[in-house]
């Protein structure tokens, strides 16, 4: 019997309940909190920890990497933004920046399905503005929802932008231990700050309040949980999401792409529209209509 959208949107809410609640569980023996307030701007210290980049055998393929970094225009304009189901939320916090960028911080871990579909889109959004630089692959656990989804991982990761600047942790792998989760990175007390006041009420629902993935653009756009539904990602390797890229009338193309415009708006907002030959591209325009602020 077929599963209606709601259905899956049910589904989907209910799991990231459940995520929400391993994440904790998984780092909450760890979580140093420092609360930070008052501050005219909100500056994130260079000197966090840079982790080991993934072993050669665990790096993503160089051509699934260059498939999502060079997706072209004409195919992320052709489709637009209606693969996103839910867009980057507005906000307004104190700036948030790194040697003098703005600052985007992405925080999930490596068993989260809804992290691993949204890792699509944040590599392929971030690829429009800089250069990565040993991306890991990984997969979602494959005991939850949507298991076993492919996907990259941000641990030990090197992002170099001339327009913004990225801190991505891995806060668990898709390893269980001890009735959770190996644990992966650390996250710095103002990263846990981060979290605690802006992935939870009023910038979330108290029902979603500490969902991952967690992403900041610099105090202005936040996204708390998956943008599309993973289900499109299902029983697909890495070089067979890539190969549809491509293609604007599959749905791998609509939902990562459309999630693309979408985090891409949601940069362009922190950056003052530079560079203009992304910031300009009608989907990515329309997608900063979708998200307003």
């Amino acid at each position: 019997m077929a599963v209606s959208k709601r259905q899956k949107r049910q589904a989907a809410e209910a799991q990231k309940r459940k995520t929400r609640n391993l994440y904790i569980a998984a780092t909450a023996f760890a979580v140093v909190i420092l609360a930070v307030v008052g501050l005219v701007i909100f500056k994130v210290a260079g000197g966090d920890s840079k982790p080991k980049p993934a072993a050669a055998s665990n790096l993503a393929p160089t051509s699934v990497v260059d498939a999502v970094s060079n997706w072209s225009t004409d195919t992320l304009n052709a489709v637009g933004t209606s693969g996103a189901l839910t867009v980057p939320k507005a906000i307004s916090g104190p700036p948030l920046k790194q040697n003098g960028k703005p600052l985007v911080v992405y925080i999930g871990a490596e068993y989260c399905p809804f992290c691993a579909a949204e890792r699509w889109a944040m590599v392929a959004a971030l690829a429009r503005f800089g250069k990565w630089h040993n991306l890991g692959a990984t997969h979602s656990s494959t005991s939850d929802v949507y298991p076993d989804t492919a996907t990259f991982s941000f641990h030990g990761a090197d992002y170099a932008s001339s327009y913004v600047a990225f801190q991505g942790k891995e806060t668990a792998s898709n390893v269980p231990q001890n009735g959770a989760y190996a644990p992966l990175d650390t996250l710095t007390p103002e990263q846990e700050a981060l979290i605690r006041t802006y992935d939870a009420a009023p910038y979330v629902s108290s029902a979603d309040a500490g969902s991952i993935p967690f992403i900041d653009f610099a105090n202005q756009f936040l996204v708390a949980g998956a943008s599309y539904d993973p289900q499109v990602l299902q029983g697909m390797s890495m070089s067979e999401i890539a190969a549809q890229l491509e293609n604007p009338k599959s749905d791998v193309a609509h939902a990562i792409g459309g999630t693309t415009n979408a985090l891409t708006a949601a940069i362009c907002g922190t950056t003052n529209q530079e560079p203009a030959s992304v910031c300009t591209q009608p989907a990515v325009q329309a997608a900063a209509k979708r998200i307003g602020g």
